[in-house]
This record gives C-alpha cells, structure tokens and sequence, in this order.
C-alpha cells in the first residue's frame, strides 16, 4: 500500500488500527463481533487474520464488563481500543468510561495512567432508529482526564486515531456511521494528528461555520450554495471536542463578524454552546449578530425517514439560517 491514496473512512481507521499493533504488541482491540466479523461495521476486518485472537479479541454483550476490563489492560501496560458497536451503547459503560478510567491519573497524584481508547461509532441518517443512532458527542465533555475527537475526514481519522493509542490517557473516539464510506485522501506518512487544533476546511470573509462529524460535508454543501449567492463562508472542522481549540474560532469571527455552529445532536448542553461562549467572551465587540446554533430538536432520532431526516440539520437549513443571520 502506497503512502499516498484515497481511501475509504472506514479503511483509515482499519490501516491506522494495524499499523499502531505492528508497531506496539501492546496494542490489543476489544469488542462484539471485532474478530469474527470485524465488528458491525467491518472497521477490524482482516485484523484477526493478521494478529490473532490473542489481540483481536470478541468480547460478551457487555460493555461494562469489557470495558472494565480494558481499564484494567490499560493499568497494567496495555493500550487496549476498545469498540462500541453503536455510540449509545456507551452509556451502559459510563461508570467506567467517567468515574473509573479518567481518574486513575489524579487519584494516584500522576502516577498511574490508563492509555484506553473507547471507539464509538454513532450518528443518524441511516434508519436505525432512536436507540442506535446519537453522536453522543457532549456525553464527555465535561469529565476531566478524558479527551473526546471527532474526526470527518480520512485523513484526521488515521492521524487522530494514532494519536489516541498513543495518549497516555483515555480518549473517547467518535466515528460516524455516514462517513463511513467516504472517500478522501490520506498520507500515513503525516503520521500522528495532535488534538486540540481545529482545521480551516474552506476560507470565508462573511460568516464562520463550525462543524463537527457528518455536519461538516453539510457545511460544506452550504457554504458551496451560499457562494453561489455571494456569500464566502468559512467553514472549521472542530476534529477535537476535548480539548477544543477556541483560538482558530475566535481569529475566523473576528474576520467574518457572525458565528453559526452545526451539530448533530442537541444544541441545550452540546458543544455549540461553549463555542459561542468563547467567542461572545473574547470576540463580542466583533460581532454583527448574535451567534447561531444549529442542531437537532429535543427528542430522539426517529426511525420514521420523514421524521430523521427533518430533525438532522440540513445543508438547506444550514444556508438558510446563514441567510437569515446576514439579513438576505
């Protein structure tokens, strides 16, 4: 395999998978149907054959019990990854996931760490109803010792997935089940992506739009239409939600003078809101309108296609509340 190509999302994080165990033999994966199947989604497959069930392990359906385990892996010299197959499912492991494994490091004054990464793969668009289908992106965000990424890209999903096994403690990796099979190039040669740095993906004078996961092709479908009516938006890919990087945010507001956040999930608690807090605080005098955030409705994803695809954000919706902020 070449070092430049264009691969799938799903193939990033597989290559970025194998090339962290070639590397480390520490490096073992957890989770239901990763070897036999190579997970619900085929994002291990081929893993098995290649290290055996020794590294590539099939767990019980139990995520407390496997990733209770995996903390203990990790306390012991692991740099266990764990999958949960949907991202919901992570709730039935919270206890470990935020009063267990971020903790180790404070409660032992830095003498213990728990390299883990929790691989969470959520989001709607697909049909599979209200329990199988949250982004769970602002679940984590405020428990202290756990880093949270969201990568959208190939790119940023091998770079930032070899930068979670790497961390010395627990990293929360957010995949998306639509970005799956897109497209896009990735050079391994790039190596590791440092968290906390959001990536400029389009330059704009006349708004910012923030994103994260499968509402950054969104907004780059919306800055696309926006263009065409004489409207250059700037679009930012938070990549990392934990930590953020409010400096890149801060410096496009204050160039564009409107902010317009776009998240899949709620916008009462979700990562929107801290953003426009950074900016009111540090950029408020920059600021020609009040900033917009854009998210579900407050209620599950439904199963009913009519209903799913009016509750997650469109590029339409998107161009629309662009609009309405610049008064066109």
């Amino acid at each position: 395999m070449s070092t430049r190509e264009s691969v799938t999302y799903r193939e990033a994080i597989n290559r970025a998978l194998r090339d962290a165990m070639e590397a480390d033999e520490n490096v073992v994966l957890l989770g239901e149907d990763i070897a036999a199947a190579g997970g619900s989604f085929k994002i291990t497959e081929g893993l098995f054959d290649i290290f055996g069930p020794d590294r590539v392990t099939d767990t019980p359906i139990s995520e407390t019990g496997f990733v209770g385990a995996a903390i203990g892996m990790a306390l012991v010299g692991f740099r266990p990854v764990v999958e949960m197959m949907f991202s919901d499912f992570a709730a039935v492991a919270f206890d470990q996931i935020v009063n267990e494994a971020p903790k180790y490091f404070f409660m032992s004054a830095g003498q213990m760490n728990v390299p883990l990464v929790i691989r969470c793969t959520g989001g709607g668009g697909l049909r599979f109803g209200s329990q199988h289908s949250a982004t769970t992106e602002s679940w984590y965000l405020t428990t202290p010792g756990l880093k949270v990424v969201a990568p959208s890209t190939p790119q940023d999903a091998y770079g930032m997935m070899l930068s979670a096994i790497s961390d010395p403690n627990p990293v929360v990796y957010l995949e998306h089940k639509k970005l799956l099979g897109n497209t896009g190039p990735l050079d391994t040669s790039e190596g590791p992506i440092p968290f906390g740095k959001a990536r400029v993906l389009r330059a704009g004078e006349d708004v910012t739009l923030v994103a994260s996961l499968a509402m950054v092709p969104v907004a780059l479908e919306a800055a696309g239409g926006l263009a065409s009516d004489g409207i250059e938006a700037e679009v930012i890919d938070m990549r990392s939600l934990l930590p953020f990087d409010p400096d890149t945010i801060v410096e496009s507001v204050q160039r564009t003078s409107h902010l317009v956040t776009v998240e899949e999930q709620t916008v009462h608690g979700g990562w929107g809101s801290s953003v426009a807090a950074e900016v009111v605080e540090r950029a408020f005098d920059y600021l020609d309108h009040p900033p917009v955030r854009i998210g579900t409705p407050s209620a599950p994803i439904a199963f009913s296609p009519v209903l799913e695809d009016a509750s997650i954000p469109s590029a339409e919706r998107v161009h629309e509340a662009v609009r309405t902020v610049l008064g066109k």
